[in-house]
């Protein structure tokens, strides 16, 4: 059944996808949808000057700020209705999930199926409207203290222009939830990661003339501009060749006997995936420690003095923001793991279906041999992300090079790519296999 599906799959075609009106359509609603958010990365803030804001924040961009306005796609930069980006929900999202592994009632919510779930995600939109609300209103109290050498980035500062800010902040984040959840319902691939995804491919273009601006002047050489391009696409390499690389046990099913013929004794595989929670790990990291270090860098001049210090020690380059990251992202990829991989479901569906694994008893004995070989390939994947995120520091930090060449904004791209691609090959699977069994009945009929 496997090997018809992988031929089928091979076999589609242009043709094939003209057919899928379906697919179409679900393919154009999320294009208007991506298109809906790169124009409200261009809507400013009320009471905003842009120039003066533009000239402050070349000036910072460096640092913590220039990596989080690479997953706000620039609107940070510009200050602009999307400026928090998806980045509130995100954390909201980490928190709930840590929640129901915490709380025995949570727990108990997820179990109850969609009504429970329905009710996670109402509680995870209330807590994305307090921390947006709170990021926000860090945000306008720190670009009141802003001031550039034309003057203050604000127009009127005051208490009427933080509410504003708040309340459109707020508001934009509220309707990219919106957007991305229409996007998953409507569209095709997962609309949060579709949203940070948009964000980054839609910076390439100007990240890649800035390098060759670099090299123009003189700031980098011609040979490391050649290298660090080798050098992204052996880590889009690497990043495809761990995404699809996979642990397979076997698995062996006894053979049983119905009437005079004999059933089973045949083995299949179980797929253990090396790096089985994805960018996730990468995307609540970044999420986690990106916002509040990106408030505390706008308060870090009108606040006072621990909030510079703080400003510093989480500085981009810095022993403690690598040391803090890493960790995150480590922690991150063992916790979702765990959340989407459970040992002991898995030996016990096995154990009803009389499968098991060759020279370990089912049960319980099955359930420990995977979280053993789960938290070995765990150990592996959790180190590639580690890896792949440092990737960035070490370029900004030698040569200056945009955090769009580093390994972090390349895994986003190139895993949301891969997963994109396979729902739409699903799509186009599941309307061949429909094609086909029209026709059969139309046989059938005659």
């Amino acid at each position: 059944m496997a090997s018809a599906a992988e031929q089928l799959a091979a076999n589609l075609n242009f043709g094939a996808f003209n057919k899928a009106t379906e697919l179409k359509k679900r393919l154009w609603f999320t294009l208007g949808a991506l298109i809906v958010y790169r124009l409200g990365t261009y809507i400013p803030l009320p009471g905003i000057d842009p120039v003066i804001l533009q000239d402050i924040f070349r000036q910072q961009a460096g640092g913590i700020l220039g990596m989080f306005n690479m997953f706000a796609g620039g609107a940070l930069g510009r200050m602009t209705i999307f400026a928090l980006n998806i980045m509130p929900y995100i954390s909201a999202a980490i928190i709930m999930q840590l929640m129901t592994s915490i709380s025995p009632s949570m727990n108990q919510l997820k179990k109850e199926g969609a009504t429970g779930q329905k009710k996670i995600n109402q509680y995870t939109r209330y807590l994305t409207v307090l921390i947006a609300t709170m990021q926000a209103y860090g945000i306008s109290v720190g670009i009141e203290g802003m001031q550039g050498s034309l003057g203050s980035a604000v127009v009127a500062p005051g208490a009427f222009f933080r509410f504003t800010a708040v309340i459109t902040l707020v508001g934009g984040t509220m309707f990219l939830m919106w957007l991305g959840e229409q996007i998953t319902a409507r569209g095709v691939g997962n609309g949060i990661s579709l949203i940070i995804f948009a964000g980054i491919v839609a910076e390439l273009p100007s990240a890649l003339a800035g390098t060759l601006e670099l090299g123009r002047t003189g700031a980098l050489s011609s040979g490391i501009i050649i290298a660090i391009l080798i050098m992204a696409i052996g880590v889009i390499y690497a990043i495809v060749f761990v995404e699809r690389a996979q642990r397979r046990l076997v698995v062996q099913y006894p053979k049983r006997q119905q009437g005079n013929k004999m059933y089973g004794g045949e083995s299949s595989h179980l797929p253990l995936k090396i790096n089985t929670s994805g960018v996730i790990p990468l995307i609540f990291a970044s999420s986690l420690l990106l916002m509040p270090t990106t408030v505390i860098s706008f308060m870090a001049n009108s606040g006072p003095e621990w909030l510079t210090t703080v400003s510093s020690l989480l500085g981009r380059g810095q022993p403690s923001y690598l040391l803090i990251y890493s960790a995150l992202i480590a922690f991150f990829a063992f916790f979702y793991t765990a959340v989407v991989f459970n040992p002991e479901e898995t030996a016990d569906n096995l154990k009803k279906h009389g499968g098991f694994i060759p020279g370990i008893r089912p049960g319980k004995n099955t359930a420990e041999y995977l979280e053993y070989v789960t938290t070995r390939l765990t150990v592996v994947g959790a180190s590639y992300l580690v890896a792949v995120a440092l990737l960035p520091e070490i370029l900004i930090s030698q040569w200056s090079v945009p955090f769009f060449f580093g390994g972090t904004s390349l895994l986003i791209v190139v895993t949301v790519t891969m997963d994109t691609v396979a729902q739409v090959q699903s799509h186009m699977l599941a309307h061949q296999y429909e094609g086909l069994i029209k026709k059969s009945r139309l046989k059938g009929r005659r």
